[in-house]
C-alpha cells in the first residue's frame, strides 16, 4: 500500500526528475551541433540542409556544422548517425534515400525505422516529368500512347539508379504499363543535358530544374504530386491526367539515434518547425517547390514506414537487383 508519506515521495521525485529533463532541455545544444548530410556538398540536399542550419544556429546562438558525408546510397551516412552517442548534438539529413535502403540493399548494418528517433520534416515536394520537344506528345497521356507505339525504343534518364526521381519513373513506367530503358546519370544536371537535344525521352525532376521548361527548351507534361504545383499551377497532375492516384513526394527530414532523450527530440522538433516557418527559409524553399510542414515526431515516424513500405514494392516489382 501507498501511504500519504510515501505518495509524497514519489511525487517530489518525479517532480524532480522532470525538473532535470526540462533543463537538459533548456541547456541543449550545449555544443555545436553535427548536422551529416549524406550527399557531396553543393547538391540539393546539402542547400536545403544548410538554409535551414543557417536558422536554427540563430535561433540557438550555438554552431549546426554542416558535415558532408556522401556515398554508399546514404548508408555512410545513415549508419555513423545511427551508431553515434545519442546527446542530440549528431543530426542525420534523411529523405527518401533512407526509405529506400532497404529495398535497394540486401544487408544493412542500421535498420531504417529502428535506429533512428524521428524529429521534422524540413519540407517535402514532387517531380515534374520533362520529354524533350521532340516527343510528339503535348499531355501525359499522349506521351503513354507514344511510348506504347514506341515499345522498348524509348529511354528513361535519371540523376542515378536508385536515386528518388529513377524509382519514382519506375512507379510511372509500371502504372502506365510501359517498356522503357533506364538510362543513370550522375546527376540531374547531366541527364537534363541529353533531354533538351533529344538523346534521351524522359526525365522525372524536382522544382529546380523547371526553368528548361518555362525557357522552352523541353516540354513539362506533368506533376507527381497529389495536387498541382504552387510554382506551376497551369501544369496538371500525372494523376488527374492519365494515372488516378498517382502521388509521388520526396522529402527531408531530421533523425536523431534512437535513444536519444525525448526532451531533446522535442526540444529540435519545435525549434525545427520554427525554423522551417521563417520568412527567411520560405523564401528559399518555395520558388523550388519545395513545402515546409509541421509533423510530429510521431507522424514523421509513421510517414517512414510508410515509405519503406511502398519503395520496397516498387524496388521488387521494377526487377531492380538488390545490391550488397
Amino acid at each position: 500500500m501507498i501511504t500519504r508519506r510515501r505518495f509524497s515521495t514519489l511525487a517530489a521525485a518525479s517532480a524532480f526528475s522532470s525538473g532535470i529533463a526540462t533543463a537538459r532541455a533548456q541547456a541543449w545544444p550545449p555544443r555545436p551541433v553535427r548536422l551529416i548530410v549524406p550527399f557531396a556538398a553543393g547538391g540539393p540536399t546539402d542547400t536545403i540542409g544548410r538554409v535551414v542550419a543557417e536558422r536554427l544556429s540563430k535561433i540557438w546562438g550555438q554552431q549546426m556544422l554542416i558535415e558532408n558525408r556522401p556515398g554508399g546510397g546514404g548508408n555512410i551516412a545513415n549508419e555513423m548517425v545511427a551508431r553515434s552517442e545519442p546527446d542530440g548534438c549528431t543530426v542525420l539529413m534523411g529523405g527518401s534515400s533512407l526509405a529506400t535502403s532497404a529495398g535497394l540493399y540486401r544487408s544493412l548494418s542500421y535498420d531504417p525505422v529502428n535506429d533512428f528517433a524521428p524529429v521534422a520534416f524540413l519540407c517535402s515536394y514532387s517531380f515534374f516529368m520533362f520529354v524533350p520537344n521532340t516527343v510528339p506528345a503535348k499531355s501525359v497521356k499522349e506521351f503513354i500512347a507514344y511510348a506504347k507505339e514506341n515499345k522498348g525504343k524509348l529511354t528513361m534518364a535519371s540523376p542515378g539508379a536508385g536515386s528518388s526521381p529513377h524509382l519514382c519513373g519506375e512507379l510511372f513506367k509500371h502504372k502506365a504499363g510501359l517498356d522503357m530503358i533506364h538510362v543513370p546519370y550522375r546527376g540531374a544536371g547531366p541527364a537534363m543535358n541529353d533531354l533538351i537535344p533529344g538523346r534521351v525521352h524522359l526525365l522525372f525532376s524536382g522544382g529546380a530544374t523547371l526553368q528548361s521548361a518555362k525557357s522552352g527548351q523541353v516540354q513539362a507534361l506533368g506533376y507527381t504530386g497529389a495536387k498541382r504545383a504552387e510554382i506551376a499551377p497551369e501544369i496538371p497532375t500525372i494523376a488527374e491526367d492519365a494515372i488516378p492516384g498517382f502521388d509521388v513526394v520526396s522529402w527531408y527530414a531530421f533523425f536523431l539515434p534512437v535513444k536519444t532523450p525525448a526532451e531533446i527530440v522535442a526540444k529540435l522538433h519545435a525549434d525545427t518547425v520554427a525554423a522551417c516557418a521563417d520568412a527567411s527559409v520560405v523564401g528559399r524553399f518555395t520558388p523550388l517547390g519545395y513545402e515546409t510542414r509541421a509533423d510530429t515526431p510521431e507522424q514523421v515516424g509513421a510517414f517512414l514506414k510508410t515509405e519503406v513500405a511502398m519503395w520496397s514494392r516498387v524496388i521488387k516489382d521494377a526487377g531492380i537487383a538488390a545490391q550488397d
